[in-house]
């Protein structure tokens, strides 16, 4: 996909939110923040990336969609009418996306990686959850998520059933600002680089942009004759970081509102 920036606008990007986690009032603050955010860059914004785990757990009935989010989904519905284009990827907390983004609001949702050439350079985008070497639990339980005979079973829960359950287990099971999201692990262990890394052997790329590892970076890599900047955006739980490219730099930056 190919994207030209017009004069004076920007590509913004997001990921790992949480909304939600670890519980509806304790997320409020932080909801709010991120609205702040939203109405920050609203002059400027050209397109916005949400790069995954908007939501701590997020699931589609045939005509149920969980209860909350009505303002971070009407600020992006704002948005998008006043014509900023918006992609949502999903993550390893809000794969059971659907249809309903895109029918109400017009925002595409993605389930994998995708390239896009932005004003002459090349990105790969994705959360960034599966990918690389390694984390082969995770990978597991991905497949059972995905599948769709235990999508169709999980769908006949109730809803107020269903959603305890999920909130309980995305809860337990996830790094939200832990230890770990807080030390680089190296290069040579973190699987996002690695994964990178390969890619760039074969590929010519320019940015790898990524959720899913919450600690916020940029790293030059190079892998034969070819460079490129590998990009973690951070999240809206610790950091309050955000992606930035004006068509010549990337940056993340700290959103610093104090609300």
């Amino acid at each position: 996909m190919k994207i030209e920036l017009q004069p004076n606008k920007k590509i913004y990007f997001a990921s790992d939110q949480h909304f939600g986690a670890p519980t509806p009032e304790l997320s409020k603050p932080r909801e709010t923040k991120f609205l702040a955010w939203l109405d920050e860059i609203k002059h400027d914004a050209q397109v916005l990336f949400l790069m995954g785990d908007l939501f701590d757990f997020w699931h589609e009935w045939s005509y149920v969609v969980p209860k909350g989010y009505v303002r971070i989904l009407g600020k992006l519905a704002e948005l998008k009418d006043s014509g900023i284009e918006i992609y949502f990827f999903v993550g390893n907390h809000d794969l059971w996306m659907k249809d309903y983004l895109e029918e109400e609001i017009g925002i595409p949702v993605f389930f994998e990686k995708q390239f896009y050439e932005i004003s002459g350079k090349n990105f790969l985008l994705a959360h960034g959850d599966g990918l690389g070497p390694g984390d082969k639990g995770y990978k597991r339980m991905k497949k059972l998520f995905t599948n769709p005979i235990a999508q169709w079973f999980f769908k006949w829960l109730h809803p107020d059933i269903a959603m305890k359950v999920a909130i309980y287990f995305s809860t337990k099971n996830k790094m939200i600002s832990g230890e770990e999201d807080k030390e680089f692990l190296g290069e040579d262990k973190e699987f996002l680089i690695i994964y990178s890394k390969e890619k760039l052997k074969t590929e010519k790329m320019d940015y790898f942009v990524y959720g899913h590892r919450h600690l916020p970076m940029i790293l030059d890599l190079k892998a034969n004759e070819n460079e490129a900047k590998y990009i973690n955006l951070g999240d809206w739980i610790s950091y309050f970081t955000y992606g930035v490219f004006d068509g010549e730099k990337f940056q993340v930056l700290k959103y610093e509102n104090p609300i």
